[in-house]
């Protein structure tokens, strides 16, 4: 045979084979492909959406254990979070939302929240800003309708828990009214300290105020301030938290304070109790599915097709925030930049960039970071995240730097999207909610909580104070926000010119003045409290006059139980004022007179 025909003889196979090939496909139901196809895009779309449900099924819906963080030397391991039990326990997942995306959207545009009616009060920032509180007490989730209108007093130690939204969040978002709800129900008073220009609140609020202020002369007269505040908040504001926490100390001193912060809103609470330390009145926080570094984050939101979806929602969300304030940010920012912003790097570079006077945008990713402010944290802080969570990537997480702070817990768990954790067959609670919820339970009641700190009072104090539900007028515009329009009056003008003459009765006096109390055994409350002890030290700075006034209560208070006991005498109220005046003195002549000092703390009434 010849090669021709050899080849030709082979080419015909290779025809008839491709035509048998071809045949055969075609006698294959079409329905058959159209179930290949669907099983090709059910792979595609679970590994897409990050499914579980098969690994659950195979597990027999166990879920996994929540895995903590601590130093070997955590005492807020041993004495608070080893008695919670959701922390020490495993995390199952509602089985018909095996995905973090669709836990993520499901809390997002359904939820299931609870009924809340909140309590509104404007509170005004020194810069004259406005933030909306948003209370809601244990008396309005305690059913009886006796207790719906009470209200909070100065003396009231119910524990109060404030709460800082997400990023474009306020108090009507579903997850803040789980996690209100069920904080009230167990006996807590909760605040939602709402980000600037959220929840119904111009960003720019001219408040009128009618401030006394001490002219020249040495004559009060009331003066009139117009004020006005463009700041913006952003992932590392926390001037405003700050301010809301010392108004809530100051008013409320007997109540402990706890902070939560969540997503965004957790970055600004970790940066804040890392810039204060010690210094802040916070016993105890939680921060829930926090950012940690908004450079990594940022990196991770533009990596794969899923994320860069999350992205463009995100900026849809920071646009729609920012044309509630178009009149402020086209005169401080590049409008025409924020219109066109598809990316939040995009709408941060535009705007937050330009408002917060940052260089770059990683400049301002980095300054933000709550990464760099969590090995200063001196607060019991339990933090947790979730491993799949769509938004706040695993890879941001500070492992070594919590676990290197023994005041820090860190507890993450495989499953649960970004602020969701729904858990049982019908979602009607989220896991988060109930773990905060007991790790603040376990803290309250524990001796582990961070001991309080009055906040500083300095100077003139121009904040508004409203009480709850007795706000300002307001002025509510076409497009929904509120401002503030009503006059202040100065409402401790009483107070003031008392300390004010304390003060000056302080500056000077040089010597200590001592009223012969066993001359005046009947003397009443009023002549006691016309007694003046005041040191000839100078006052160093303008916080003393606080500290001679509390001095001078305290002594006070001595003095009128001193006058009940018949057997008083003159060395008995000397020592006492010098050991209130000068510490360290009064320790020493404590140490020189010890047999005296002992034989006048001799008789028995005193241990009465």
């Amino acid at each position: 045979m010849s090669p021709e025909s050899m080849a030709s003889d082979c080419c015909t196979d290779e025809v008839s084979a491709s035509e048998l090939v071809f045949r055969a496909a075609s006698m294959v139901p079409a329905a058959h492909y159209l179930l290949a196809c669907l099983i090709v895009l059910l792979v595609f779309v679970y590994n897409l959406l990050e499914f579980h449900f098969f690994r659950d099924l195979l597990r027999g819906f166990r879920g996994d254990p929540v895995v903590l963080t601590f130093n070997p030397n955590s005492y807020i391991y041993e004495g608070i979070v080893a008695k919670c039990r959701m922390l020490r326990g495993r995390y199952v997942p509602t089985p018909w939302l095996p995905s973090p995306h669709l836990q993520t959207a499901f809390l997002h545009f359904y939820g299931r929240p609870p009924n809340v009616s909140y309590r509104r009060q404007l509170f005004c920032t020194h810069d004259g800003g406005t933030i909306a509180l948003d209370w809601l007490l244990a008396s309005d989730v305690a059913g009886d309708s006796y207790y719906k209108d009470k209200s909070i007093t100065q003396d009231d130690t119910t524990p109060i828990v404030v709460v800082i939204p997400g990023l474009t969040s306020d108090s009507d978002s579903p997850y803040l009214k789980h996690l209100t709800y069920s904080l009230a129900k167990q006996g807590q008073n909760i605040v939602v300290s709402n980000h600037r220009g959220l929840a119904g609140i111009s960003i720019t609020v001219r408040a009128m105020m009618m401030v006394e202020v001490l002219c020249a002369n040495k004559e009060r007269e009331r003066a009139m301030i117009m004020m006005e505040s463009d700041c913006f908040y952003n992932a590392g504001w926390t001037e405003d938290i700050r301010e809301v926490v010392n108004y809530l100390h100051q008013k409320y001193p007997k109540a402990n304070l706890f902070a939560v912060g969540t997503s965004v809103g957790a970055n600004i609470l970790v940066k804040y109790l890392g810039e204060d330390e010690g210094s802040t009145p916070i016993v105890g926080a939680v921060s829930i599915c926090s950012p940690w570094d908004l450079v990594v984050c940022d990196r991770f939101l533009n990596r794969k097709p899923i994320q860069q979806f999350y992205n463009r929602a995100l900026t849809i969300g920071l646009k729609d925030y920012a044309k509630l304030h178009e009149h402020v940010l086209t005169r401080l920012a590049n409008w025409e930049g924020i219109r066109q912003s598809c990316l939040v790097r995009e709408f941060d570079n535009h705007a937050t960039r330009v408002v917060g006077k940052f260089e770059t945008v990683d400049t301002f990713y980095r300054c933000c970071s709550s990464v760099n402010f969590i090995g200063k944290v001196a607060v019991p802080l339990l933090c947790i995240s979730a491993l799949d969570d769509p938004l706040c990537t695993r890879e941001a997480i500070p492992w070594d730097e919590c676990r290197a702070n023994v005041n820090v817990v860190l507890a993450t768990t495989t499953h649960g999207g970004h602020l969701a954790y729904f858990r049982g067959l019908t979602a009607q609670s989220l896991w988060w909610v109930e773990a905060v919820r007991e790790f603040l339970n376990v803290v309250q009641s524990s001796p582990y909580t961070h001991q309080k700190k009055k906040a500083p009072t300095e100077g003139l104090h121009l904040y508004h104070e409203p009480s709850i539900d007795k706000g300002p007028f307001l002025n509510i515009k076409e497009d929904g926000n509120v401002a503030t329009t009503k006059k202040y009056e100065a409402q401790n003008d009483h107070k003031e010119e008392l300390l004010d003459s304390q003060i000056n009765q302080n500056t000077k006096s040089e010597d200590i003045e001592i009223v012969n109390i066993d001359q005046r055994k009947n003397v009443d409350a009023e002549d006691v409290q016309q007694i003046v002890v005041s040191s000839g030290q100078e006052l160093e700075n303008k916080n003393d006059d606080k500290v001679i006034h509390e001095v001078a209560a305290s002594l006070n208070n001595s003095v009128n139980k001193l006058l009940l006991k018949q057997q008083m005498s003159i060395w008995l109220l000397v020592y006492i004022s010098v050991v209130r005046t000068w510490p360290i003195l009064g320790s020493a002549l404590c140490i020189v007179f010890r047999k005296q000092v002992r034989r006048i703390l001799s008789p028995p009434w005193i241990g009465k």
